[in-house]
């Protein structure tokens, strides 16, 4: 199970490559062309803003996973261990809370818009809302397997410390 989970954050990590390569070949190229040869590529502007959105969706699942977003825990770390502990468990469950909301807000607007084509591509404009149903369903799962893992007893993560 942990090859899985490691391959996945993998793809991921692959899929955020390809689509910061994608916006820099683009919007690069693009400003090549129009100031070196007053042409451009009418597709640029669109996938460069697609790759950003998903870019900005993918990292933030690797981020979620490796503990890696601000946190003020200055009043947390004032509390006996059991404070703690819930208290970050509570953190984790509001968070599910609010990917449940992100999922099903992203869902509905992906199916309002799947029929609906992108200006200058014609793709779907329910894959760039699907952006926000993929993060919000990949968090809620980290969300739920953090919440389990304190709850059981596993170590409270600090973030002055590594994650190995």
């Amino acid at each position: 199970m942990h090859k899985i989970v490691n391959g996945y954050f993998t793809l991921i990590q692959m899929l955020a490559v390809i689509c910061l390569v994608t916006m820099v070949v683009l919007v690069f190229g693009n400003v090549v062309l129009r100031y070196g040869f007053n042409e451009s590529i009418l597709i640029s502007e669109e996938v460069s803003r697609w790759a950003f959105v998903w870019l900005t969706f993918l990292g933030a699942v690797v981020v979620l996973r490796e503990r890696g977003h601000m946190g003020v825990d200055m009043a947390i770390r004032l509390l006996p261990s059991w404070g703690e502990r819930g208290c970050l468990i509570m953190s984790q469950l509001l968070m599910l809370f609010c990917s449940g909301l992100l999922v099903w807000g992203s869902w509905r607007q992906m199916q309002i818009n799947w029929n609906i084509p992108s200006p200058v591509s014609g793709w779907s404009m329910g894959m760039f809302y699907a952006s926000g149903a993929f993060f919000g369903v990949s968090a809620s799962v980290i969300h739920v397997y953090e919440a389990v893992r304190l709850a059981r007893g596993g170590e409270v993560f600090r973030p002055d410390e590594s994650l190995d």
